[in-house]
């Protein structure tokens, strides 16, 4: 009876879930113009109900060294410290919008039609909206976004219903993708500028968010864009000095980065600002074509699709 007790505690139930490709965010509730702390335009994205198992942290101390994956295929990252688990599951035979409980850390995931090219982006309100430069970005290198995150968020900054990004991960207030998706793209700062955040406590929460994620999609491409502002000599302030710290935490991690810290007086944008931060509909489109450019230098464009055989006729 013991050993199939721990069966059972192991082998993983498919939970039926409704459709979330949007992405694991939760639709903001505007409130009117804000410094980030909701998105100009609402998200389409589900609201995701909490699971139990969903919150439970892994200690790093009993967590087993994670094996690398090709992006699309499972993987056991965060199995804390257990030798043997189920057999894991081909993410391509589970229906796209279903949440899976994964034996190796105890966390629900969802599941998403295509994981080989996807890009999993964590953000604030400049990636929420489905028009956001950062998804724009990211869909002109080829990648399915698949958002996590929610305006007035950061690494340190919270909303009041969602945590800054390593709490609202380790608590299940969003879920990550089932597989190992082709990118992980972190960006943001905008709030912990805005809300007083220290270096140190943005550092902090940053390196254990990277920490978490290289563990849990080990063979996966890293990326972190910046704070947007104006530039530290046109009023830039805070959120470019917020820029400039990510830009030291990536390369202590060995992530590519893209600082836009500069990039409102740099291209000329300020005329597109929709309030304080935000763009409006043009200013996230020419964004979205600078991002891709970077992106294309960076050599982070998504996988090549397959060549498909040809059929024989007749």
């Amino acid at each position: 009876m013991r050993n199939a007790s721990a069966l059972t505690r192991f082998v993983a139930p498919m939970i039926a879930a409704g459709v979330l490709m949007a992405g694991c965010g939760q639709a903001p509730q505007t409130t009117g113009a804000a410094p980030e702390s909701a998105a100009p335009a609402a998200s389409t994205a589900a609201s995701q109900p909490a699971a139990s198992a969903s919150g439970q942290s892994v200690p790093r101390k009993s967590a087993a060294a994670p094996v690398a994956a090709a992006p699309g295929e499972p993987v056991a990252a965060g199995s804390a410290g257990k030798a043997k688990l189920a057999p894991e599951s081909d993410p391509a035979s589970m229906a796209p919008g279903s949440v899976y409980l994964n034996p190796a850390n105890g966390r629900n995931e969802v599941i998403v039609a295509n994981i080989k090219r996807t890009a999993v982006l964590i953000g604030d309100s400049q990636s929420e909206p489905e028009a956001g430069w950062p998804r724009q970005g990211l869909a002109a290198m080829g990648y399915n976004v698949f958002f996590c995150g929610r305006g007035g968020t950061g690494f340190v900054a919270a909303n009041g219903k969602t945590g800054n990004y390593i709490d609202a991960l380790q608590r299940g207030d969003w879920k990550l993708p089932y597989g190992s998706p082709a990118l992980v793209v972190i960006q943001g700062g905008g709030n912990d500028a805005a809300r007083g955040a220290t270096d140190a406590q943005i550092v902090a929460n940053a390196d254990r968010l990277i920490s978490s994620l290289k563990q849990r999609y080990p063979g996966s491409k890293f990326a972190m864009i910046g704070t947007l502002a104006r530039g530290i000599n046109y009023g830039g302030g805070r959120r470019s000095q917020v820029d400039a710290l990510l830009s030291t935490v990536a390369a202590k991690h060995a992530i590519p980065f893209v600082s836009a810290g500069d990039w409102l007086t740099k291209y000329n944008l300020a005329k597109e600002l929709a309030d304080g931060v935000h763009m409006n509909s043009a200013g996230h489109k020419a964004l979205g074509t600078i991002l891709a450019a970077r992106l294309k230098e960076l050599g982070l464009e998504a996988p090549a699709v397959p060549a498909t055989s040809a059929l024989p006729v007749g």
